[in-house]
């Protein structure tokens, strides 16, 4: 006998932990943009514990979105009255609970209502999980296309944007023209500088759609710099079956995910922000050391597995982790060729935190999967492993490691495995990566024509030699045997 999740249901929920407050006395103080499952496990658990302190209950969540994927998430979550289980698993212990956070989800397309909510005064903070790609960055220099289609369009239609960023500059317009302080901007993406490429493109759209516009937002809009982390796998029936079976809770979209989390975020919120220190969020003067270190070693190392795990048709983390062969490759390279170019950190110790890392990575009742870890490399690579190959050749060190773990990328976007399976697309630029990987197969030094992605790196020959030498050997004794000459310093 299941219970089905709604805000009726609550009490009758026994098995998980229910909000701890009075829903009704909440009100919104902040939309944000993307409501995936990295966000309902992590900004929208840390204010649902501070909600439950009796705390800042005037900063409630009013969810927004501007892809078919919201809409989809918004339909499912409305039927549920905006509740969403979260189930954290370690390898000992499971334990679920009812985040209430959010309270309402504007409906994706409705521009008028979005923008309305963004211009009552009531709005002090917009976030964003939009992921890597939605900020419209160029692999290659890191900087906002604006260029780009979307951008172009709301630069000219900033009455109907079509863009998260043309929403957010048509709002802060509106509240300028009514004397209302701007809201402050933060980002909960996994990118370096988060805060400073949210400006970049805000202000950068604000230049191109009307003069003067794009100084005011820089001089006048917060985008403070924020690190996140925990680890949190895409919903399936599997994980709708475990909740239903343990917990007993019919939910249309759970989050699973590692009872690990952290934020780091800058002191930078001029309109006001809700308490969250007391909750375990570490407010800094600079956060870019605890990106550094999260985006190097644990997104670069996510990226260092993705690629041998999927080639030996490996699903889950857990079991790529499991494999000596992957386990060492990681630790090397990791301790090898990434660690050494991490700048400190405050009070931390670089290889503690990578020991922690690999100890997330193989928790195995996250199920995590090898083909979410592998999604976007053309997004991903250029922001986990490349910056760490430039600073490596830089310094006259050794690139083996970081090459083949590029190489395994090429080689893993020819589209089959090992075993000859074939790799579904997994990329936005699937067909043109998988192009360019069957011309590599023979010709290695096409794959770094793409310099939209490698830019810089792809010319200095210890890396581009580096990488053919890699690929070349992968395509000759396979993976298992080139990760065999890589750990015994033959490759």
């Amino acid at each position: 006998m299941t219970t089905k999740l709604s805000a009726a249901s609550l009490p009758a929920i026994t098995t998980a932990a229910t909000p701890a407050y009075d829903r009704k006395d909440l009100t919104p103080g902040i939309v944000h943009f993307g409501v995936g499952n990295f966000h309902r496990a992590h900004q929208a658990v840390y204010l649902d514990d501070l909600f439950a302190l009796g705390e800042d209950h005037d900063w409630a969540i009013i969810g927004a979105g501007v892809r078919d994927a919201d809409a989809a998430m918004r339909e499912k979550l409305e039927a549920q009255d905006w509740l969403t289980t979260v189930v954290e698993q370690e390898a000992d212990a499971s334990s679920a609970r009812v985040t209430g956070a959010m309270i309402d989800y504007l409906r994706p397309g409705d521009t008028q209502a979005i923008i309305a909510r963004l211009a009552d005064p009531a709005t002090r903070i917009v976030s964003l999980t939009i992921t890597e790609g939605g900020y419209y960055i160029d692999p290659a220099t890191q900087q906002v296309d604006i260029s780009h289609p979307d951008l172009v369009w709301d630069a000219a239609h900033l009455d109907a944007p079509r863009t998260v960023f043309g929403l957010i500059l048509a709002g802060l317009l509106r509240r300028r023209e009514q004397g209302i302080i701007p809201f402050t901007v933060m980002s909960c993406d996994n990118i370096p500088g988060n805060g400073d490429v949210t400006r970049n493109a805000s202000s950068l759209l604000a230049d191109k759609a009307q003069m003067g516009l794009g100084d005011w937002v820089r001089e006048n809009v917060a985008f403070p710099n924020g690190m996140v982390d925990r680890i949190t796998p895409a919903t399936s029936e599997r994980e709708r079956k475990l909740l239903s079976e343990n917990f007993g809770i019919d939910d249309n979209w759970p989050v699973f995910c590692e009872s690990f989390r952290q934020w780091v975020l800058e002191e930078h919120f001029p309109a006001g922000r809700p308490a969250l220190e007391k909750v375990g969020v570490q407010f800094v003067d600079d956060v870019s050391p605890y990106e550094h270190m999260k985006i190097r070693i644990l997104n670069g190392g996510h990226a260092t597995i993705a690629y041998p795990a999927g080639l030996m048709d490996i699903h889950f983390v857990h079991e790529a982790m499991e494999h000596p062969l992957i386990a060492a490759f990681l630790r090397k390279v990791e301790d090898e060729e990434i660690i050494p170019v991490v700048p400190p950190v405050p009070n931390t110790n670089l290889h503690d935190y990578r020991a922690l890392c690999e100890r997330r990575f193989a928790n195995p009742k996250i199920g995590d999967t090898i083909r979410r870890l592998a999604l976007d490399g053309s997004n991903r690579q250029p922001k986990f492993i490349i910056p760490s190959a430039l600073d490596r050749v830089k310094m006259g060190t050794s690139v083996t490691g970081l090459a083949l773990v590029s190489a395994l990328w090429c080689r893993y976007c020819y589209g089959t495995t090992e075993s000859g399976a074939v790799i579904e697309p997994n990329d936005p630029s699937w067909d043109r990566l998988t192009a360019q990987a069957k011309l590599a197969k023979d010709k290695p030094d096409i794959w770094l024509q793409m310099t939209d992605i490698y830019g810089e790196v792809a010319t200095l020959s210890p890396f581009s030699s580096a990488f053919s030498h890699a690929l070349e050997t992968l395509w000759s004794i396979g993976t298992e045997a080139t990760l065999k000459r890589y750990l015994a310093d033959q490759l």
